[in-house]
């Protein structure tokens, strides 16, 4: 018997404890599925990124298009400005395609994270070298936040929130 229990206590004590036991295992096993799963979304949300930046580095309007979510609360934050919807998007971009427009990721320090059913955020450092067409450019450090959202044809941007890092 333990504490104190009578036998018949005992047998119930000791069949709740199996059944604890087992039910702490299964949720072990599951989350380790999870996790699987949450990290084959993440290097997918990781291969999205990279699409975009070569995409970007390239000019390739028609693929930048295809990245970026169709919606109408698609948001690009840029200097200052808000820019809604993927037709709007693409218009700056553009206008900045005339120029030098280069983005180089900092790929060691990129994080994505799940945040949600079909939605992540994604971290990197990055540094844009931008100059209008016929002047010299300047790169500038930016911390590049992005909201990315899965839908039926693959990881599509939602949001670019670049936060320019202060000079030292």
């Amino acid at each position: 018997m333990r504490f104190g229990l009578d036998e018949q206590e005992d047998h119930l004590f000791g069949r709740l404890h199996r059944v604890a036991a087992t039910a702490c295992l299964v949720l072990m096993l599951g989350s380790l599925g999870g996790g699987s799963e949450a990290a084959t979304q993440e290097d997918e949300v990781r291969s999205t990124f990279e699409r975009f930046v070569a995409a970007q580095n390239a000019h390739d309007e028609k693929e930048v298009s295809g990245l970026l979510i169709d919606a109408s609360d698609f948001l690009w934050i840029t200097r200052g400005t808000a820019i809604w919807g993927r037709d709007a998007a693409m218009k700056r971009f553009a206008a900045l395609y005339q120029g030098t427009w280069q983005l180089a990721p900092d790929l060691s320090g990129l994080k994505v994270v799940i945040i949600g059913e079909g939605v992540a955020q994604l971290y990197v450092p990055v540094t844009f070298t931008i100059g209008a067409s016929g002047q010299a450019s300047q790169s500038t450090q930016f911390l590049m936040n992005q909201i990315l959202r899965k839908t039926p044809t693959g990881w599509k941007v939602s949001s670019i929130l670049p936060i320019p890092v202060p000079a030292p």
